[in-house]
């Protein structure tokens, strides 16, 4: 048989597989038959050794013309399968936008979240900026820099989870307060919230993870009158105008002089219940003056400065604002129980 016959059979043969390809796996098969390594194609391509010198151009070419032919007719019948894949891999997927679906419940804000906002609001009204810092923080801001040196007995109320020698776990976000003392000249108005660290056992009042935002201003002239009317303004936004405050003498490093803050029971509104046993009032947060050691270990002039710092734990808000009774509800995440702070 001649080279011209053995072409024409490859190509009739090839016409009757091309109709009768109806997917990629079979188009392969007919591809690599035709034109592979070891295709009908390729092995007269290969006998062409056998032919006299001068008729080898045109066996050459003969052959190279029906690969083109045959290639681009297998690539049209590859482009007509994709094709037809799609359409039915979209027909398989698609979806009917008009039948009814089951209803997909909502997620809402944890209250400590909602809390937090809205101490956040009422401080950045009072012209507060919101800083934050690392939860992994070193032990010279989380201590050193508050008036807490190595070996300092108030260390040890801290119970404080440390990484490494000089590497803790933030027991409070005071260290924020030092870090921007650092870096920004005074006049200082900041709030910083965040979640700390200490190693509470776990019960109603107690964890050892939870939230507070601490608050400090550094200025000219600020004094002890300047810090209650702040925190007046902030329980009368978040309690209302019946709601007041009472300093209590305390003792913190970070500051002198110190007080523990009250709050007038929200439950009772002073009159004396259980929910403050009896007194009318609820302590809420610690405060004071900025200790001028402090002050001068952050490179503030403490002879020209005075500031006031105060620190709220959010979870004591959020029991207090909604009645809650067992710190540990807020961190089970008990659809059940998160699904009543939600704000539609």
């Amino acid at each position: 048989m001649d080279m011209q016959e053995q072409l024409r059979k490859i190509q009739e043969e090839a016409a009757a597989s091309l109709e009768a390809v109806s997917d990629k796996a079979g188009l392969d098969a007919l591809r690599l038959k035709l034109l592979g390594k070891k295709g009908d194609l390729t092995m007269l391509l290969r006998s062409m050794g056998q032919l006299p010198a001068d008729m080898r151009p045109k066996a050459g070419q003969m052959i190279n013309e029906v690969r083109e032919k045959l290639t681009a007719q297998l690539d049209a019948l590859d482009s007509k399968i994709k094709k037809l894949e799609q359409e039915k891999k979209l027909a398989r997927e698609a979806i009917d936008v008009t039948e009814p679906r089951k209803h997909t419940p909502l997620g809402s804000m944890h209250p400590v979240s909602l809390v937090q906002d809205q101490l956040i609001d009422v401080f950045t009204g009072m012209g507060f900026d919101v800083v934050e810092g690392p939860e992994v923080e070193y032990d010279h801001y989380n201590f050193e820099l508050l008036n807490l040196p190595k070996n300092h007995p108030a260390r040890d109320a801290q119970d404080t989870f440390y990484i490494e020698d000089n590497i803790v776990l933030r027991t409070h976000t005071s260290p924020v307060q030092a870090r921007t003392m650092l870096t920004r000249k005074p006049p200082i108005r900041i709030v910083c919230p965040g979640r700390v660290y200490r190693a509470d056992e776990v019960d109603a009042t107690h964890s050892p993870v939870f939230h507070q935002m601490e608050g400090l201003v550094i200025d000219e002239d600020v004094t002890m009158a300047d810090l209650k009317g702040t925190l007046d303004a902030f329980a009368k936004a978040l309690y209302g105008d019946d709601v007041t405050t009472r300093f209590r003498p305390s003792f913190f490093p970070f500051t002198e002089p110190s007080a523990e803050v009250d709050l007038t029971c929200v439950n009772c509104h002073g009159k004396g219940c259980r929910v403050c046993k009896g007194t009318g009032w609820i302590e809420v947060l610690g405060a004071g003056m900025v200790n001028p050691k402090v002050l001068d270990m952050c490179g503030i002039d403490s002879k020209k400065y005075r500031g006031f710092a105060f620190g709220v734990g959010l979870e004591r808000i959020v029991m207090l604002r909604y009645g809650i009774t067992d710190m540990r509800a807020l961190y089970e995440g008990d659809v059940r129980f998160l699904s009543q702070f939600r704000e539609d």
